[in-house]
């Protein structure tokens, strides 16, 4: 497995759930992290956290869905840590609308959130990583994109989306050294997604446990690119049928 000791990451959506625990999963194994969300305070007491465990991090205050904000960001981390030799791009919002009452609005928002953030972050980490002639690039998606709940029509179709770019970014970046991954988990206990404490431990994943799937794939040799991954409860209701 790769070192990472010295290595740089940003994590979108880091300020809580799944992206704070890949923060402080990726700071354990030796990188400087950038926390990057739109909540300063709640990225501040992370990174506290981080530093006191001795690792090291810095936060980042962006609306990553805005593109002047992303570019700033990543402006910001090369000059504070170096350019990143990793992105996950993780930051997302639920939504459970019945399709006749969904309106344009919130549909864009959507979109603006889990898709063109995605497409934001990973044209910046591109631009970076190209001239280097190496890096990785993860997105977080969910198994909606392979499953979906009932009324998520938004929801659904940004993670579809994010899996062709993935795709397209792995083809892209493959002569340039860049690899592009997609990591799909299933219900995981955020608050993303309210009352899935509810549920047993056998239908609910720790974000920790995603964030080792992250660390594992992230310490993959640089010429090895895991596309696809499915991470998810071994009780949830995915497979087989009634």
């Amino acid at each position: 497995m790769l070192n990472l000791s010295r290595q740089v990451a940003l994590v979108t959506g880091a300020s809580s759930g799944i992206g704070a625990a890949i923060a402080r999963k990726l700071a354990a194994s030796g990188m400087a992290v950038a926390l990057v969300a739109r909540s300063l305070d709640r990225l501040e007491t992370i990174v506290a956290e981080i530093v006191s465990a001795g690792g090291m991090a810095r936060a980042y205050r962006a609306d990553v869905a805005r593109e002047e904000q992303v570019e700033g960001a990543f402006t910001a981390v090369a000059r504070d840590l170096g350019a990143p030799d990793l992105l996950v791009s993780n930051a997302g919002i639920a939504d459970k609308t019945p399709l006749e009452d969904l309106s344009l609005a919130r549909w864009q928002a959507v979109l603006d959130v889990n898709l063109t953030s995605a497409f934001l972050c990973c044209r910046a980490a591109v631009r970076a990583m190209k001239p280097r002639g190496r890096g990785r690039i993860l997105l977080v998606g969910s198994i909606s994109a392979l499953v979906p709940r009932e009324h998520t029509a938004a929801y659904t179709t940004t993670k579809f989306a994010l899996d062709g770019l993935t795709r397209s970014i792995a083809l892209d970046g493959r002569e340039h050294g860049i690899t592009a991954g997609i990591i799909h988990p299933g219900s995981t206990m955020t608050s993303f997604v309210p009352g899935l404490g509810r549920h047993g431990a056998d239908q609910t994943m720790r974000p920790e446990q995603v964030a080792d799937l992250v660390h594992c794939i992230a310490a993959m040799p640089p010429e090895v690119n895991v596309l696809e991954s499915v991470i998810l409860p071994i009780g949830q209701p995915f497979l087989g049928r009634g």
